[in-house]
């Protein structure tokens, strides 16, 4: 059993991480930190073992947590005080754990404009931070300002958008960095205009994804040059179960680059699937297909 400092906050010990997650699958975490705010979380990464692994989980919109759970601490940022917006002027300052879909409602009733694709991410702005989140044309390297964070020693980082060496779902900044805020610059407009258009993408996703099922939202990122959608639907895989996995798991019909969890799919039902699916796609076409989801955790 693992050596656990005193905290303000919440720690759970072999805590099911399932009902975490938009999949809902997965197994238990050896311990639970939702920390009662930054001070609390710097204290705690300071005072923990550096043996110990730490893993940040957001939402759990785009991650599979495995069936044999998670080694070490995993931190969870809910609440009020990581999900704080503010605005002033052009910029919008958010807490590592406020909803992107919140950020882009936020900087509309402010008339700031660049943010509203966020409206189309499943995700929080830690997220967001990580993985250069991005949809219909627009990514966060298009408005980052600068965000900052703890290490693993629980010593405080600021980076500005450069740090961060962003590339195509991608971050070149320390995996291990837990981000606390993030700062955006957005350009001035008419909040009806704004509200208007987050409305606009907010239809779309509706009508064209299966926002309402056991999902983890895209699972492939676009290869250079293709649509990860398309090259799942042309192999085949458009609603198809997957035989191996017992029919637990399979692409949405409405969005064939989203697994969903029909019924009872477990972790290793979604990324069998997904695996399965990777190769069949190699083999077809000859193009690799990167995962997009996290997987984290022991098989």
């Amino acid at each position: 059993m693992i050596a656990l400092p005193e905290v303000r906050g919440k720690l759970l010990r072999n805590e099911p991480l399932a009902p975490y997650t938009w999949f809902r699958v997965g197994g238990a975490a050896e311990a639970l930190f939702i920390p009662a705010d930054a001070e609390d979380l710097a204290d705690f990464l300071k005072a923990l073992d550096p043996a110990v692994p730490v893993t940040v989980l957001g939402v759990g919109s785009n991650v599979i947590v495995r069936d044999g759970g998670v080694e070490g601490v995993v931190i969870r940022l809910a609440g009020r005080p990581w999900a704080q917006i503010t605005t002033d002027g052009d910029t919008v300052t958010a807490g590592a754990g406020a909803l992107d879909s919140m950020v882009a409602k936020a900087s509309a009733k402010a008339g700031i404009a660049g943010l509203e694709f966020y409206a189309g991410i499943p995700g929080t702005i830690g997220g967001a931070l990580i993985m250069n989140a991005g949809c219909y044309g627009s990514e966060t390297k298009d408005v980052l300002v600068s965000a900052w964070g703890l290490t693993r020693a629980g010593e405080r980082v600021d980076y500005a958008l450069a740090d961060f060496g962003y590339t195509y779902r991608h971050s070149q900044a320390p995996a291990d960095i837990v981000w606390i805020e993030a700062t955006y610059r957005g350009t001035a407009d008419e909040p009806e205009a704004v509200a208007a258009r987050i409305s606009e993408i907010t239809s779309r996703r509706e009508t064209t994804q299966p926002i309402r099922e056991k999902t983890g939202g895209s699972t492939f990122k676009n290869p250079p040059g293709h649509s990860s959608w398309k090259l799942v639907d042309e192999a085949g895989w458009r609603g198809k179960l997957h035989a191996e996995n017992g029919g637990g798991a399979k692409f949405s019909e409405l969005h064939s680059n989203f697994i969903i969890n029909p019924g009872e799919a477990t972790a290793a039902d979604i990324e069998g699937l997904g695996e399965a699916v990777r190769a069949d796609v190699l083999a077809k076409t000859g193009v690799q297909l990167e995962w997009e989801i996290k997987r984290i955790g022991r098989r």
